[in-house]
């Protein structure tokens, strides 16, 4: 441990947790990055049609990375609507940033990359920075990610993070209004959303798989009480462990609503968004993250990986290229009461041992 960059490493989380930023405007937080770059001596690039950066440090064909979210998700906290860092991205950048700093004077035969990724939350930052090279002759990826008490325990640090497949889904019920007296006269879309609510919880899968649909919006009628709604719209969100099944469970839904047109006499638009695919961990980045765990903090520290039902654009990286071996690094941090919870919080002492063992791992590999 450095008690120098200890302290650096928790400025620069209070920094960009006071400062939050949602996706794709990481204004702020792209230029305060690249300033501590700067100031650290470090190559580095930004783009002019989106938010990240890019540093490189070292010598080498062969290249290892880590990878950092930058955005804050846009929620409602004591009432306003504002940005707010509930799911600790502040946290992760600045781990990933104490990282370069535990390993920039170091003797390296590689390159490392650190990669300042936008936008994790709509599901495709990844892919912005993968068409910008991010990727680019990398053999070894990780990443790091703080986890709630229920997964990890504080102290306890896992060498992967298991995260499912999402998908989400937009749409809207175009029936007809109809006076409250005479229903008989139009398509009420609440009865279409009451029998979608009942359909896709009557979706059967596999019991020996992970998944879930449930309704997540639904926006219909005005003021007048005694209009019965023709219009209504609403969204789906849906995850499974894997991404097969998640195909699978997509496909079950398309039918539903195709034949719920049919039973109602409406018509039913929608379409699928900000998909994210279920973690392909590698088994060596794996056992390199392990490895770094207990030399950085002893054997006691490890914890056995995580699985949960969450996920993360971090993974489009090894579905884009398959050679690429990557695992996420998770470490408990006594974070409660959970992520996305607008009052989230984690104990900030893990901040200084997660870069150390980012750092370890990406010097091991």
């Amino acid at each position: 441990m450095n008690v120098v960059y200890e302290k650096q490493i928790l400025d620069w989380f209070l920094d960009f947790h006071r400062n939050p930023e949602v996706s794709w405007k990481e204004f702020r937080t792209t230029q305060t990055i690249a300033g501590i770059l700067e100031e650290l001596g470090v190559t580095y690039r930004t783009f002019p049609d989106v938010t990240g950066v890019i540093a490189e440090i070292g010598e080498g064909d062969e290249v290892i990375a880590a990878r950092a979210e930058m955005d804050a998700l846009w929620q409602e906290v004591d009432g306003v609507w504002q940005g707010n860092h509930s799911c600790g991205h502040d946290a992760i950048i600045s781990m990933v940033l104490g990282a370069l700093l535990y390993t920039k004077d170091r003797t390296l035969t590689k390159k490392l990359r650190f990669i300042f990724q936008p936008a994790e939350e709509k599901g495709n930052g990844s892919l912005a920075m993968i068409e910008r090279g991010a990727i680019d002759k990398v053999s070894h990826l990780f990443g790091v990610h703080l986890r709630p008490v229920e997964e990890l325990p504080l102290g306890k640090v896992s060498p992967s993070i298991h995260h499912g497949a999402a998908i989400f889904l937009e749409g809207k019920i175009i029936g007809s209004d109809a006076h409250g007296a005479r229903p008989h006269q139009g398509n009420n879309a609440l009865d279409v959303i009451v029998g979608l609510h009942q359909f896709i919880k009557s979706i059967y899968l596999s019991p020996f798989e992970s998944y879930s649909a449930k309704l997540t919006k639904v926006i219909a009628g005005g003021e007048s009480l005694n209009i019965i709604p023709g219009t209504a719209e609403f969204g789906i969100d849906v995850r499974a462990q894997k991404n097969e099944v998640l195909g699978s469970l997509k496909d079950k839904i398309e039918h539903g609503l195709n034949s719920l047109k049919t039973l109602y006499g409406v018509d039913i638009e929608w379409k699928w968004s900000d998909f994210t695919p279920g973690a392909e961990v590698s088994k060596e980045a794996e056992t390199i993250a392990q490895d770094a765990i207990v030399a950085i903090t002893g054997r006691e520290v490890l914890a056995s990986p995580v699985i949960t039902s969450g996920s993360d654009d971090f993974h489009f990286y090894t579905i884009k290229n398959p050679d690429l071996k990557a695992s996420m690094i998770g470490v408990g941090a006594d974070l409660l009461p959970g992520l996305h919870h607008p009052k989230m919080t984690f104990n900030t002492s893990v901040l200084d041992l997660g870069a150390r063992i980012l750092a370890e791992a990406m010097v091991k590999a």
